[in-house]
């Protein structure tokens, strides 16, 4: 099939159906033949303060048409490579999880089953939330492949064990993955100030092999230093909350932090895994159209996502 120019249409963002990045629809999952899956998890039943982040796969998706620029892949100058190549670069959208209003077991299952169809296919998932809840079915669904270990960019620590009775919402990602024996360990990156985590979820999460560092930690160590930090030649597991970057950049999340990390300083600590390890899985949560007048924080989430899958795919074929 033509790719983009070549099939006679200019397919400008605003023309055509907002699959993400425009790749393929895909909404048989039974015969997905891909290097990589978009799955969508609108689900935002376990905030604590501003829903809205059931929009998020949504506008990202929107947001992801600015970058597909119908040309063979998206030229790098600084890099001089060539990311994403037509025909190198097998990416479908498989549309979006199902989600039972009030009902967090069950949404939390339908995207557990669909990450686990996406591994059983040989795909690498990326998901789009939802808020960070979506996390824990994510996890879940790793259990029968080889370990992994998880590195989270975040404002909020997420290791809260149970509140009032509540051991899946967006507070408790971390601590339900750490609880895992396939999460080998984890990486918390961008965590600061005024926490959802008390000081016992700190010392629970270094006693269960928690790595934190704050933002202004990783400024004075640099990224390769921080890079030295995790385990090379891991699987890594990736989950980005959009509140890890300051809401200069991205405002539109129900619990935005200030302080947070600029564009550049996350692409190059993600670029530093691609090289060091193999990104098996990826979740992008927490953005919510509805703080996001101007759609800066959507098309944040979209560019940082090909950006990471094209360095996944370049660095893969290289090793």
């Amino acid at each position: 099939m033509a790719h983009g120019y070549e099939s006679g249409r200019l397919d400008l963002p605003f023309v055509g159906v907002a699959t993400f990045g425009k790749y393929p629809l895909q909404l048989d999952w039974d015969r997905i033949d891909a290097d990589v899956c978009i799955l969508g998890a609108p689900f935002d039943l376990g905030t604590q303060w501003r829903s809205g982040a059931r929009s998020g796969p949504r506008a990202i998706r929107e947001a992801s048409t600015l970058f597909a620029f119908g040309h063979s892949g998206a030229y790098d100058h600084e890099d001089d490579v060539v990311y994403l190549e037509a025909g190198k670069a097998r990416i479908v959208d498989l549309g979006d999880a199902d989600m039972i209003h009030t009902d967090t077991i069950r949404s939390h299952a339908n995207i557990e089953t669909a990450v686990r169809t996406i591994l059983k296919a040989g795909a690498i998932p990326v998901v789009l939330g939802g808020d960070h809840s979506v996390n824990i079915p994510c996890i879940a669904a790793f259990s029968d492949e080889a370990p992994i270990h998880l590195v989270q960019f975040d404002a909020h620590l997420d290791f809260v064990d149970e509140r009032h009775g509540v051991r899946y919402g967006h507070g408790s990602p971390m601590r339900r993955a750490a609880e895992r024996d396939y999460v080998t360990g984890l990486t918390q990156l961008g965590i600061r100030n005024v926490s959802s985590t008390a000081r016992e979820g700190y010392e629970d999460a270094r006693a269960m092999g928690s790595d934190i560092l704050s933002v202004r930690q990783i400024r004075k160590l640099g990224v390769e230093a921080v890079l030295a930090r995790i385990p090379a030649g891991a699987r890594y597991y990736v989950t980005i909350d959009i509140d890890g970057f300051d809401p200069s950049i991205a405002p539109g999340t129900g619990t935005p932090s200030h302080g947070g990390f600029q564009y550049y300083e996350v692409l190059e600590l993600l670029d530093g895994l691609t090289k060091q390890g193999e990104v098996v899985g990826v979740d992008l949560v927490e953005v919510a159209r509805e703080y996001d007048p101007a759609g800066v924080t959507s098309i944040l989430a979209a560019q940082v996502l090909l950006n990471l899958i094209g360095r996944m795919l370049h660095n893969r074929a290289l090793r």
